[in-house]
C-alpha cells in the first residue's frame, strides 16, 4: 500500500492490519517505528526478518499509558516517578516482565526484562488506542542503518515489506528515546536519547548511573557497536575536509569544502542538530561521497545522544566500538 497520510480512516485501517498480524510503520516523536502486535509471535518474527535484525537484540514495546504498561511490566517506585514526569514522551523504561504477560518472548531477546514507553505523538497514540494492544516497534529501517525521520525514509529502506506506512510528517526530536533501567532505586542509563541525562537528574534530584555496555550482548535496543550507519564511512572530530568527502557541519565556523555540506545547526543549537541528524546523514550518503566528515559536537545535553549515534555510525562494521563508559 505504500505511504498513506495519517487520517482517522488510515489509522483505523492500520489498526486492522496490526490486529491481523501484519506490519505497519508509523510516526512517533522520536523516529518512525515498525509496529507489530507485541503478543503475536509470528508478527514480531516478521519485524526481525524485515529489518534483518539480530534475534538477541530486544525491542521496545509501545503502550498507550501507565495502566497498559503495568499489565506487562513490574512498575517500581522509581518507574512510576519517571512515568509521572516523562510520559507520554521519549523515555523508555526497562523493567521486570510481569509473570503471565502475553508479550512474545521474541520481544525480550531472551531476557527477563521488558522495555516499555508511551509515545507522545498524536498518530502513534491514536494507533495504539485503535489497535487496543501493545505494539513492538523498533525503528522502521534495515537493521544497523540510519534511523528514519520521514515516511519516505521508511519506503526507501523497507519498500513493500510493510502493509502500510502512516505519514505523519517529519519527526520532532529526530533521535530515539532515552533508555533507562528503572528496576531498582537508582536509574541506570542504557542508551542516551531525546531526554537528556541532565533533565532526568534535575527531576529526580540525584545522579543517573551510566551502565557499562556489552555491544555483543545488548540488554536494551540501540546498543550494538555498529549502528545507525550509512553506506559511506564516517570520520569524526573533523576540523578539515579532505578531497572527496562530504561534510556534516555544526555551528558557524565551517571549514572549506569542495563536496556536499549539510549544517546540523548553524547557530550551534543541539536540539536543532538532533532533529536534523538522521535526515542529514541519509542525504549526504545519497550524494555518493565515500566518506562523511563530521565536525566536533559538544558532548553535553543532547550532544551526548548525538555523539553516541555518530560513534556507532563510525564504528568498524562487525567490530565492537568503545562506549562512553570504557
Amino acid at each position: 500500500m505504500g505511504i498513506v497520510k495519517a487520517s482517522d480512516e488510515a489509522i483505523r485501517a492500520a489498526a486492522e492490519h496490526l490486529r491481523a498480524g501484519r506490519l505497519v510503520a508509523f510516526p512517533t516523536e522520536t523516529v518512525y517505528g515498525l509496529g507489530a502486535d507485541a503478543a503475536n509471535g509470528k508478527a514480531v518474527a516478521a519485524i526481525f526478518a524485515t529489518k534483518g535484525r539480530p534475534a538477541f537484540n530486544p525491542l521496545i514495546v509501545h503502550v498507550a499509558d501507565v495502566g497498559q504498561a503495568g499489565e506487562h511490566a513490574e512498575l517500581t517506585v522509581l518507574a512510576r516517578r519517571l512515568i509521572d514526569d516523562f510520559w507520554p514522551g521519549p523515555l523508555t523504561l526497562v523493567l521486570e516482565r510481569r509473570e503471565g504477560s502475553p508479550i512474545s518472548d521474541l520481544v525480550t531477546g531472551g531476557l527477563t526484562t521488558l522495555a516499555v514507553r508511551a509515545p507522545d505523538h498524536p498518530v502513534a497514540r491514536a494507533l495504539l488506542k485503535a489497535t487496543d494492544r501493545p505494539l513492538a516497534a523498533p525503528s522502521a529501517n534495515r537493521s544497523g542503518r540510519v534511523s528514519p525521520t520521514q515516511a519516505a525514509h521508511v519506503l526507501a529502506d523497507l519498500g513493500d515489506a510493510v502493509a502500510m506506512i502512516l505519514d505523519g510528517g517529519p519527526t520532532a526530536h529526530g533521535l530515539e528515546s532515552t533508555v533507562v533501567d528503572a528496576r531498582g532505586d537508582v536509574p541506570v542509563l542504557l542508551r542516551p536519547g531525546a531526554v537528556t541525562v541532565e533533565t532526568i537528574e534535575a527531576v529526580l534530584g540525584h545522579p543517573v548511573v551510566r551502565a557499562t555496555i556489552d555491544a555483543e550482548r545488548p540488554n536494551a535496543p540501540g546498543q550494538l557497536a555498529s549502528h545507525y550507519a550509512p553506506d559511506a564511512r564516517v570520520r569524526l572530530e573533523a576540523t578539515e575536509v579532505r578531497d572527496g568527502e562530504a561534510l556534516l557541519a555544526f555551528g558557524a565556523d565551517v571549514p572549506p569544502a569542495h563536496g556536499p555540506v549539510i549544517n546540523l545547526s548553524p547557530t550551534g543549537d543541539l536540539t536543532e542538530a538532533a532533529a536534523n541528524l538522521f535526515a542529514a546523514l541519509r542525504a549526504l550518503d545519497a550524494s555518493g561521497a565515500d566518506t562523511i566528515a563530521v565536525m566536533p559536537i559538544p558532548d553535553v545535553g543532547l550532544g551526548e545522544a548525538i555523539n553516541d549515534r555518530l560513534r556507532r555510525a563510525a564504528a568498524p562494521r562487525g567490530r565492537p566500538a568503545k562506549s562512553r563508559s570504557d
